[in-house]
């Protein structure tokens, strides 16, 4: 195994979390720790946590750190290699052998192969991330799939052999567990649970990513998002609605909307569910109040 502990500048978890705050993400130590030791020691980094905590975002501000192009694979029941590797252009093959009558052509050249995001990533592991998003959403078989991906970075294609990564390409997993795991993926990966920040945490980042939003406000919001992620939500308000709640309510007071008004006209970017919102709607004004105080 090849050890790199200098990463472009980047020696340390301590280098590593400075520097993702200046792509406007801020991680914890145990984060910026396990981001780290996934680069230095060329393991994939796999981040599990309950949705909206910032895993996605992590990958992108990994990937803007190092100055590379962020290649996503989004997964889904059903996916398969060829969504994954790659496809032949089977109606530009076609038409090449029309074209091509009585003469010979190689319809498995270049041409005529689409690259998917991990043939891509293999191809230019010196430029790029590539982010395998929500792989609990795969089915199984490909789970295992991914195992010799992972394990040797290259894939074979039959029609022309086999592709290798000069160098071991930057991988990011999320999972927001809706299943476990394979314990042999997690084996070839560095593991960190992301949770929701502390409300200091969240603060800063409310104020960090929206445009012009009081710190006042961005301890309401986060002391009213806490609340509503206690609540049995279908879908609870992940860091990403915090920032637009902030966000949106600064808006409509700024268009004179008096508080905490502002904050409960609002609450359709916090939370996205019917259910959700005639669940809590004979709760809200109390709840919004509390965090607002």
């Amino acid at each position: 195994m090849t050890v790199r502990g200098n990463i472009v500048g980047i020696d340390s978890p301590e280098a590593l979390e400075r520097a993702l705050r200046t792509a406007y993400y801020l991680a914890d130590e145990g984060l910026a720790t396990a981001a780290y030791l996934g680069l230095a020691l060329g393991k994939p980094l796999l981040l599990e946590g309950a949705p909206g905590v910032g895993k996605t975002e992590a990958a992108k501000a990994i990937a803007a750190v190092l100055g590379r192009r962020l290649i996503r694979l989004q997964c889904y029941e059903g996916i398969d290699a060829s969504a994954a590797l790659y496809e032949w252009n089977y109606p530009r093959q076609m038409l090449a052998i029309r074209q091509a009558g009585e003469e010979s052509i190689d319809i498995y050249g270049e041409t005529f192969l689409i690259e998917r995001p991990m043939l891509a990533a293999l191809r230019a592991p010196d430029s790029t991330v590539l982010l395998i998003d929500e792989i609990d959403r795969a089915d199984q078989e490909f789970e295992a799939f991914l195992l010799e991906f992972l394990s040797d970075f290259q894939i074979s294609i039959p029609e022309r052999g086999t592709v290798r990564a000069a160098e071991r390409p930057v991988v990011v997993l999320t999972s927001n567990r809706t299943r476990d795991l394979h314990e042999a993926l997690r084996r070839r990966c560095v593991y960190h649970w992301i949770d929701y920040p502390t409300a200091e945490r969240e603060a800063r980042i409310v104020m960090m990513r929206a445009s012009s939003v009081a710190e006042s406000t961005a301890r309401a919001v986060v002391a009213a998002v806490g609340k509503l992620r206690r609540e049995p939500l279908s879908k609870a308000p992940g860091i990403a609605e915090a920032v637009d709640w902030a966000e949106a309510a600064t808006l409509l007071h700024a268009r004179g909307a008096r508080w905490p008004d502002a904050f409960k006209r609002s609450i359709g970017v916090a939370l996205k569910d019917e259910e959700d919102l005639t669940f809590i709607s004979g709760r809200l004004d109390a709840l919004i109040a509390e965090a607002a105080a």
